[in-house]
């Protein structure tokens, strides 16, 4: 049996390689995305070999991830509970889809990951091999009771890398636990479980990877723009970029003055409560200029629609279902309503908050001799036609009262 084995090289995947090729006398060839992880993919291959994968793939995904997957979701306005931005939700299906390809050609028959069976990555990795290669085998070793048996904890799993001369660099005792990667990086479990702990407390400072805390962040602002083109970024501060240098310099952009924390309690997929710790400084800013680009060029109903739909688009996001029908439908309808999203936003960046400084646009749908409060030279707008405008919207407002007898509360 050859299994391919979604792999990262930390404790949990180190284990799992192990324990699945014992279990299943199977060859594992180990896959590793690299969507951003940065350093953490240093001496990755040699880990992978000597834990017993026959193979290890790392690839570098993070163009296609950029242009293929944060795009269109930044497009969409997606953003789930109002608060998440989506980070680790929009890669699984980058990797699982990348495992798949994998498979096909290793020619595999089982795809494996480490997804805890609590959590919302396991829904993510297994709906998307379920709508790519549906005859691919799953293994979730978390989801196996002999595994769990002989795993209650991290205290075994430190023990069984040492029995077996795993490479590890691990504690028994680890305050949290994280996943990186372009668009950001998150932290979770550990003292994070706690929902009253100030994960902003000077205390908690060394956590944080991809930003400064806004009290240390620069004491001047600072500014820059973004053009778009149909929804897209294309260039920052006039320079012409790929969706991956988009990505990269507002990364550095916001990170140096605290864009992009957000901390919050979010509902799984699986029905728990689960509070996470993020940050996102690019896309925190690209979503912001995004939205602003379209105040200035997207037509009112065209806006609300595709507004009215972000929550159900955020939800697919997050629970998995990027590679569903309604996933696709829906991002044609997002994609049509881009069509004329160009132009241009300033912001000012200022201690974790992001301004708006000015947008401009060559479609501009915002015409200032018609909204001015002064003589209108177009003759666009008629205000005495707002009096039957009112007093139709005001009709059947008017049947209830006399209906139903209402009167004002004092």
């Amino acid at each position: 049996m050859k299994i391919v084995l979604a792999y990262s090289g930390g404790l949990d995947t180190s284990v799992i390689l192990a324990w699945i090729q014992e279990k299943y006398q199977a060859e594992i060839v180990a896959f590793c995305a690299n969507i951003g992880q940065g350093e953490e993919l240093h001496g990755l291959r040699a880990k992978a070999l000597k834990t017993g994968a026959q193979k290890l793939y790392v690839d570098d995904l993070r163009e296609e991830f950029a242009r293929d997957f944060i795009f269109p979701m930044i497009q969409a306005g997606a953003i789930y509970e109002n608060q998440y931005f989506l980070g680790t939700s929009i890669a699984r299906p980058l990797i699982a889809k990348r495992m798949v390809e994998i498979a096909r050609a290793e020619k595999a028959q089982a795809v494996g990951h480490g997804a805890t069976g609590k959590g919302n990555d396991q829904v993510r990795f297994e709906l998307t091999v379920a709508a790519l290669a549906p005859d691919l085998q799953i293994i979730a070793p978390w989801r196996d009771a002999s595994f769990r048996a002989e795993f209650p904890g991290r205290t075994e799993m430190i023990r069984y890398c040492e029995q077996r001369r795993i490479p590890v660099q691990v504690s028994a005792k680890k305050p949290y636990s994280t996943d990186r990667n372009l668009l950001h990086i998150s932290y979770e479990a550990g003292i994070l479980e706690d929902p009253w702990l100030d994960a902003s407390a000077p205390a908690h400072k060394g956590m944080y990877k991809l930003s400064a805390s806004p009290e240390d962040a620069p004491v001047r602002p600072e500014y820059v723009t973004l053009d778009f083109e149909q929804g897209n970024c294309v260039a920052v501060n006039g320079r012409q970029r790929t969706p991956l240098g988009v990505m990269e310099i507002l990364n550095r952009l916001g990170g140096r003055h605290g864009i992009g924390r957000v901390d919050l309690v979010e509902n799984r997929f699986v029905g728990m409560k689960s509070r996470g710790v993020y940050e996102t400084p690019g896309g925190a800013i690209l979503h912001f200029a995004h939205r602003q680009m379209e105040t200035l060029t997207m037509d009112r109903e065209v806006m609300h629609l595709r507004d009215s739909l972000v929550p159900r688009y955020s939800e697919l996001v997050y629970y998995g279902f990027w590679f569903a029908p309604e996933r696709l439908a829906l991002q044609a309808l997002v994609a049509e309503s881009q069509k004329n999203v160009t132009g241009t936003v300033r912001l000012k960046l200022y201690k974790g908050n992001i301004i708006n400084a000015g947008r401009k646009s060559p479609v501009s749908l915002y015409n200032p001799h018609i909204a001015t409060m002064e003589a209108d030279p177009t003759q666009a707008y008629n205000q005495d036609d707002a009096t039957g405008f009112i007093r139709l919207q005001g009709l059947r407002l008017r049947v209830a009262a006399q209906v139903h007898g209402r009167k004002p509360k004092r």
